[in-house]
């Protein structure tokens, strides 16, 4: 865990924790010891902290976070390290992150290459730095510099901290040791951070707050660090550290940073297939190729082409194929023009590029991803033909939304290669990707496509073949709700405005509407069987025609729609419905109690492979508020026996078609939960 090595007068001590260094208790132990036994050590003028492997240290122990944790804590050694009468420096490479900043903040001086990555991302996991981090920084850098690192949670380069006097040098990563160890020989005596005052303006925190309102709306951690860096420009080190100490044990013990330490976890654990051998051989993934140049074609090349990875597109028709990849370097070339990416990126990202109006240019590709119209006998076509071109061994893959992955495999005499890549809109922004699993599909292609959705960006998540998979099946009640009471009598806003009081971007029919109010809509103007065919057959389609459920201005700006009301209001009255009050209790049942509802039918179903994954899929497919930590550990939050008493009251109101699940019944009824024995 520790390991020294005396050079002549300076102590080497180093960090060995893989993969990350992380802080847990036997390197505080280990840490704290060497710092002790080198004041004694008359051998010992200076000491330099570096780590082993590719990093500093990713920082503390998540695992520890609100637990009784063994002595020192990580305050009590960083405290340690900056009392040293020895000069302490730490020797900084690939990254020092959270825990591992706050131990080189407390070391007296600091040596970085200029590519590491320093940063205090606690914010991320709905905490504060609770180690010294937000008053020692502030000390080293000045307010304003420290507010955006710690509120932001967003690493800075070692270049970049050497500008702003974060790190007191920079050194080649072949020579770091060599050049800290001469530094540190050189010094006479500690600098300690603590012997530093800043002072700021208080309208300067006041400002910040401001100007970041809406990215920290309703979170706890981003105002907490406010007034923790506030407390370094208004209080002495140690009245400071007390504070930052007492706001970190409020939000570590909060329903935030649960929810958020929940999605760390989830997000890692949605990687692993279970009873999947560790030691599986992958299939080579060297070139893709992607039938269809639409919005999803092109946003799924996208991922492959910045990745490095080449892709050949093909299309029906040369206008269709121009206009695609006309979109794609559009929108490489808007990146571009925020600074996201030079013009060699983008030259280099549409060089990968061929596009084709050939099918048999798919022939040499490893993977091979449709991306055409939600219709089976179309996708089953392209199957066939795809088994008839693609190379032995190459992997096929749809990008149905709701369809069946094992009758579009039927098409083929090849079963195990199939599998569904479903990939969001826009494609090329979207994190999420349901892997989905065929009955056939060969375990190897299954890991090889988990694998490559990470290397191209994904957060990927396992499900198995239902229709719409995990988050579109359990979004389908949740809109049919939501629709289903305009006409009993709710208006849009009223429906749409419990999901963002929760912390969504947007309500049920807002997403409809930027999705497009005519998607599936059967074309046909004289059949009006629901509300939406109405809206449909009058040409309000979202907001790409100016109005569906909302009118919309030039920029896209929702609003009341006295149109869409009409509409509403003829078709109930055709209907015979007598409009009534909706309380919003009736609508968080039927538009959200409703999705944990499918959610724990999905997951006794086996669809998915843990409540957590679900939780993931809606995180990064849905715009559901990572705060909350996903809509399965929400309802435990909520508590299961109030999700369940609520959707028996309102069951006669959710349809013919409902049913309560069995597994959200019987977790409510003893006291269980969806996460198992583990909990969420």
């Amino acid at each position: 865990m520790i390991k020294t090595q005396l050079h002549d007068d300076v102590l080497e001590v180093v960090i060995d924790n893989p993969p990350v260094n992380a802080l847990g208790a036997r390197v505080r132990q280990g840490l704290w010891a060497a710092i002790a036994d080198a004041q004694t050590d008359t051998a010992v003028k200076a000491i330099v902290i570096r780590g082993a492997g590719k990093l500093l240290s990713g920082g503390a122990d998540i695992t520890e976070f609100g637990k009784t944790t063994a002595e020192p804590g990580l305050p009590e050694l960083v405290d340690a390290i900056e009392a040293s009468a020895k000069p302490v420096v730490a020797a900084i490479h690939g990254i020092a992150l959270g825990g591992g900043l706050e131990v080189a903040l407390g070391c007296h001086y600091r040596i970085a290459t200029a590519n590491t990555k320093l940063g205090l991302p606690e914010v991320t996991l709905g905490l504060l730095p609770g180690a010294g981090g937000t008053q020692r920084l502030p000390r080293v850098i000045g307010v304003e510099a420290a507010l955006d690192m710690i509120v932001s949670g967003s690493p800075i380069s070692g270049k970049r901290a050497a500008d702003i006097g974060l790190v007191d040098r920079l050194a080649e990563e072949g020579t770091l040791l060599a050049e800290a160890i001469s530094f540190a020989r050189a010094l006479d005596a500690p600098r300690r951070t603590g012997d530093v005052s800043v002072s700021a303006d208080p309208a300067i925190f006041e400002a910040f707050a401001a100007q970041n309102a809406r990215k920290i709306a309703g979170l706890d951690a981003p105002s907490a660090c406010i007034k923790a860096v506030r407390a370094a420009s208004e209080l002495p080190i140690g009245q400071g550290l007390e504070k930052e100490r007492a706001l970190f044990a409020e939000l570590v013990a909060g329903t935030q940073s649960k929810a958020l330490r929940h999605v760390f976890f989830a997000e890692r654990a949605a990687a692993k297939i279970d009873g999947m051998p560790k030691d599986i051989a992958m299939r080579s993934i060297d070139k893709v190729g992607v039938i269809g140049a639409g919005t999803m074609g092109g946003g799924i090349s996208m991922n492959f082409l910045s990745a490095g990875i080449p892709v050949t597109i093909v299309e029906m028709a040369q206008e269709a194929l121009d206009r695609g990849v006309s979109t794609i370097r559009k929108n490489y070339e808007a990146t571009a023009a925020k600074g996201r990416l030079t013009a060699d990126q983008v030259e280099k990202a549409m060089s990968l590029l061929t596009p084709s109006l050939a099918f048999d240019a798919l022939a040499d590709c490893d993977l091979v991803i449709e991306a055409v119209y939600e219709n089976m006998d179309v996708k089953k076509d392209i199957f066939a033909r795809l088994d008839g071109t693609a190379k032995p061994g190459a992997m096929l893959a749809s990008n149905t939304s709701y369809l069946s992955v094992d009758e579009i495999a039927t098409a083929t005499k090849r079963p195990q290669d199939v599998l569904g890549l479903h990939f969001f809109s826009p494609a090329n922004i979207m994190k999420l990707v349901e892997v989905v699993r065929g009955a056939e599909t060969a375990p190897e292609v299954l890991a090889t496509g988990m694998d490559l959705a990470r290397r191209i960006g994904k957060a990927p998540v396992v499900s198995g073949v239902c229709y719409g998979f995990i988050g579109n099946r359990m979004l389908t009640p949740r809109l049919d709700g939501a629709i289903e009471m305009l006409v009993e009598g709710a208006t849009p806003d009223q429906v749409d405005q419990v999901s963002v009081a929760l912390g969504m971007p947007m309500g049920p029919l807002q997403m409809i509407d930027l999705a497009g109010v005519d998607i599936g809509w059967h074309r046909d103007p004289t059949r009006i069987e629901s509300v939406r065919d109405a809206l449909n057959a009058a040409g309000r389609w979202g907001q790409k025609t100016g109005g569906g459920f909302y009118d919309y201005d030039e920029k896209r700006r929702p609003s009341a729609s006295a149109a869409a009301q009409a509409i509403v209001e003829q078709f109930r009255t055709e209907a015979g419905i007598a409009p009534r009050e909706i309380t919003d209790e009736e609508i968080v049942a039927r538009t959200l109690y409703a999705i944990v509802n499918e959610g724990a039918k999905i997951l006794e179903e086996g669809i998915a492979q843990r409540a957590s994954d679900i939780d993931v899929v809606w995180l990064n497919g849905y715009g559901w508020p990572r705060h909350t930590g996903g809509p399965m550990f929400w309802a435990e939050q909520v508590g299961l026996e109030k999700v369940v008493d609520t959707l028996n009251r309102y069951r006669d109101r959710l349809g013919p078609g409902f049913s309560l699940s069995p597994l959200l019944a019987q977790c409510a009824a003893q006291g269980g939960s969806l996460f198992g024995d583990a909990g969420a």
